[in-house]
């Protein structure tokens, strides 16, 4: 027969024993997900907090590598003082961005913008600092290295496609400085393009490790809340369907249709307390811990002692087929009709 919660007496008794379930769970227990969802910060937006303590540490770095610059060719100059006042904007600039960038709240398309704008605009400053002569012969702008800021930034924020874009803009920035160089602007475009879509690539895997992370974190906290329930449940609200069930079946009558469905009753909450199948990398899952559930006085099962395998759908199909058939079991032959369910490997049934 196939087993089906019934009346709203196993719902009550089991809300009675949840009221200590913690919260998050409500989805692994087949509760409304919109009742439980945190709707906090983003998934894997903890993960990229790494990404941002690095580039912090890489403006620092750039600014000290252009500092080296600006005192190594300091001849290329014609506005040696201007450069330094350069430097001083970079210096304020980089302060700025890592005190802001260390809030996740004050990581807005504003803030990004306005980095990348005063990025440009101190990378165009280059021509009025250096000698023309100078730009063409492959000398790095006041900015060197220090310009790829923005855009492990925008990558590290909203991924590959906008690192991708503000490499782009910066490049064409550059280009416009040593239009008549083209290799050394080739060379920088190539290296501003990789590290943004190198850097939203490893923000994009971040955030989706830790969202699996946090996937597996709730289905363990899940498997751990139903073992408590199941023991909660088994000292009182189990025992007692199973008394119910063993006495009306000696009184008979009206009594031996109560125990019946106390029986139905008692089969559907355990099923409902036991492990959820555990669904694999794959995607496939245990038939076994899906047809054990069925089982009851009247429905016989039997499973090999080995896994077997099948894709969460397919599983899920065949579960529902068979407890259709024993449902046309129960309707066609009687409520007291006992049927069977086997399972078998191909290697079980090899010669």
């Amino acid at each position: 027969m196939e087993i089906t919660t019934g009346p709203a007496t196993v719902t009550d008794m089991l809300l009675a024993q949840a009221g200590r379930i913690q919260p998050g769970l409500c989805l692994a227990l087949g509760g409304e997900p919109g009742a439980w969802d945190d709707g906090g910060v983003p998934p894997g937006r903890g993960s990229a907090e790494p990404l941002w303590r690095a580039i912090a540490v890489f403006r620092f770095a750039g600014l000290g590598y252009a500092v080296l610059l600006v005192v190594i060719n300091r001849i290329h100059y014609s506005r040696p003082d201007w450069a330094w006042a350069v430097i001083a904007v970079m210096t304020a600039w980089t302060v700025v961005t890592t005190m802001a960038y260390a809030r996740p709240d004050r990581r807005t398309p504003r803030l990004l913008g306005a980095d990348l704008a005063v990025t440009a605009g101190l990378l165009l400053s280059t021509s009025g600092l250096q000698y023309p002569a100078a730009m063409r012969a492959g000398v790095m702008p006041v900015t060197a290295i220090w310009v790829a800021g923005p855009v492990l930034a925008w990558a590290v924020q909203h991924g590959r496609r906008a690192g991708t874009v503000a490499a782009l803009i910066l490049s064409g920035c550059d280009f416009l400085l040593r239009r008549g160089d083209i290799a050394v602007v080739l060379n920088g475009v190539v290296l501003l393009l990789l590290a943004g879509v190198v850097v939203g690539h490893l923000a994009r895997l971040a955030a989706e490790v830790e969202t699996e992370r946090q996937h597996l974190a709730g289905i363990e906290a899940a498997s751990r809340e139903r073992e408590r329930l199941a023991r909660d449940i088994h000292d009182s609200v189990l025992q007692v369907l199973a008394l119910v069930q063993r006495r009306g079946a000696e009184a008979g009558g009206a009594a031996a249709e109560l125990g019946r469905l106390a029986g139905q009753q008692e089969a559907a909450l355990r099923a409902l307390v036991g492990t959820a199948p555990a669904v694999s990398a794959a995607g496939d899952v245990d038939l076994r811990s899906m047809l054990l559930p069925i089982g009851s006085e009247q429905v016989t099962v039997s499973v090999p002692a080995q896994p077997v395998r099948l894709h969460k759908s397919a599983a899920d199909e065949l579960t529902s087929a068979i407890r259709a058939a024993l449902d046309n079991v129960r309707r066609h032959c009687g409520e007291r009709a006992r049927a069977g369910c086997w399972s078998r490997t191909s290697r079980a049934w090899s010669p």
